[in-house]
């Protein structure tokens, strides 16, 4: 070995590669809030992001109240760079001051009531919700086919929503039944009146996602999404089914928004990007969500579905009128049901 050569080792040694320019490349990164493996088939979008951009994005396992609470508490320095929620959360955490608009590209094809026309937030893929049901942990116990066949007491200690006091789902799950039950965005008495007697019943009432608590029929029961069991049944061939109660219920929006001031802001872009990319709709759409862009569902996927008549009972949700009902909501659980 040369002395020369040497010298220029023993420099590497010292100073590392990148004091004579022969930089590693890093792997780009960026933060998802409310970006869980096992909700709405994020593992399998992350990963695609990985592949496709290059960019790693940690899992994370908070609902929508979680993460606004923590994108606020972080707004001076934030950790996050884009966010996904619940459609109700999303003009609470534009008006919260934690959100920048940006409108990624196909943002002209989604529909006007799906966006906020600045581009703080845009919808991504929605949900119907209603009963996931573990059929084998019900043992003899009949399928519910309705809101009210919670309340019987064959049902006691079979049936879990996740906590309204934080969880989109949650919130929705009241305003669902409230608005199948005779009540209105404005009226919560029919709602509240059914979950006060739900609890005498002995529900379970988690706060973060329990896909697996269902799968493994700790929880028989669920106030859920059709993409959460239709994936239980065709994906993971567990023994559960979808029901859309007979009084009816709503189709619920997520959105993303990219966090104000975010610290990879161009990657942030790039992902928020990529959500509305044909690619990504379509997988979407595979994992039994309906994407914001209808013709990305396919014909496979959409006749795994229960049929059209089934869904004939299921409402879009008035988002506005719903965030406006949020705080009520919560209030009216904690000081009544809880």
């Amino acid at each position: 070995m040369s002395f020369s050569t040497f010298k220029r080792l023993a420099l590497v040694a010292a100073l590392g590669w990148s004091a004579l320019g022969i930089a590693h490349a890093q792997p780009q990164q960026a933060v998802c809030y409310n970006c869980p493996p096992e909700w709405a088939d994020w593992g399998s979008q992350l990963k695609a992001i990985d592949a496709r951009l290059g960019i790693q994005v940690p899992p994370d396992n908070k609902n929508s109240g979680q993460a606004i609470a923590a994108l606020i508490a972080e707004k001076a320095h934030p950790v996050a760079d884009v966010t996904y929620l619940g459609g109700i959360a999303a003009d609470p955490a534009k008006d919260a001051g934690v959100l920048a608009p940006y409108k990624p590209k196909n943002w002209d094809k989604i529909p006007a009531d799906l966006k906020d026309p600045a581009g703080y937030w845009f919808t991504i893929h929605s949900g119907t919700l209603g009963l996931f049901v573990n059929t084998a942990a019900l043992g003899r116990v009949p399928v519910p086919q309705s809101w009210a066949d919670l309340l019987k007491p064959e049902y006691k200690g079979l049936v879990g929503y996740l906590d309204p006091t934080s969880a989109a789902v949650g919130q929705l799950g009241v305003m669902a039944v409230n608005l199948a039950l005779g009540g209105s965005y404005d009226n919560l008495d029919p709602g509240i009146k059914f979950f006060k007697a739900l609890a005498k019943n002995q529900p379970i009432v988690p706060k973060q996602t329990s896909y697996a608590r269902v799968i493994s029929g700790e929880i028989p029961i669920l106030l859920d999404y059709d993409f959460n069991a239709y994936r239980g049944e065709y994906t993971d061939k567990a023994p559960v089914r979808f029901v859309i109660p007979k009084e009816g219920t709503l189709v619920f929006p997520y959105v993303m928004g990219l966090v104000k001031n975010g610290p990879n802001p161009d990657n942030a872009k790039k992902i928020l990007d990529f959500v509305l990319s044909d690619e990504s709709q379509a997988m979407w759409g595979n994992a039994f969500l309906r994407p914001v862009f209808a013709d990305r569902l396919s014909q496979q996927a959409k006749a795994k579905f229960l049929p059209d008549s089934e869904y004939a009972r299921a409402k879009p949700v008035d988002l506005k009128k719903l965030a406006a009902a949020q705080a009520k909501i919560v209030l009216r659980y904690q000081a009544e049901v809880q």
